[in-house]
């Protein structure tokens, strides 16, 4: 079993404003989250498929505590309370679903990945949209949404 056990510091970010777009997110509270996620202090201790992970930043500190393969309570990267399930996707990488608690919005999940001495952390949203042909009148627009097939596990 992989120890992701550790005080992280994070060596680069791609696409984090991008991501926050795509929830949402306006550009004053972007720009803010940006600076402040720029120089997380992540620790997580781990007792087999137990973790507790707190992560600090200038702003806010997040602390989880989860058992792989049982749901907990967690808030997505722009403070949505969701239910979350981990479970490992390989030896070295565990994928968490999150599934928003009140409302609809993208669907959201994140992997932690271990890769030599490095612990990647991936956040991913999908944004599912859906448009409707309203010039044909004759067309059945109730059956749109049993067209899309459910994303993610």
């Amino acid at each position: 079993m992989p120890n992701f056990a550790g005080t992280w510091k994070m060596k680069s970010s791609e696409n984090f404003d991008e991501l926050l777009k795509a929830l949402g997110v306006n550009a004053m509270l972007r720009k803010v989250a940006g600076a402040a996620a720029s120089k997380p202090h992540v620790e997580i201790r781990q007792d087999g498929e137990q973790f507790y992970i707190k992560t600090s930043t200038t702003v806010r500190t997040t602390e989880i505590n989860f058992h792989i393969g049982q749901e907990f309570d967690e808030e997505t990267v722009d403070g949505r309370k969701c239910k979350s399930l981990a479970i490992w996707e390989t030896e070295n990488k565990m994928v968490c679903k999150q599934t928003l608690v009140d409302g609809d919005g993208p669907k959201t999940y994140w992997t932690r990945e271990l890769r030599g001495d490095e612990l990647i952390l991936v956040r991913t949203t999908i944004v599912v949209m859906v448009v409707v042909n309203t010039t044909n009148s004759s067309s059945s627009n109730s059956s749109i949404a049993s067209q899309i097939p459910e994303l993610g596990r």
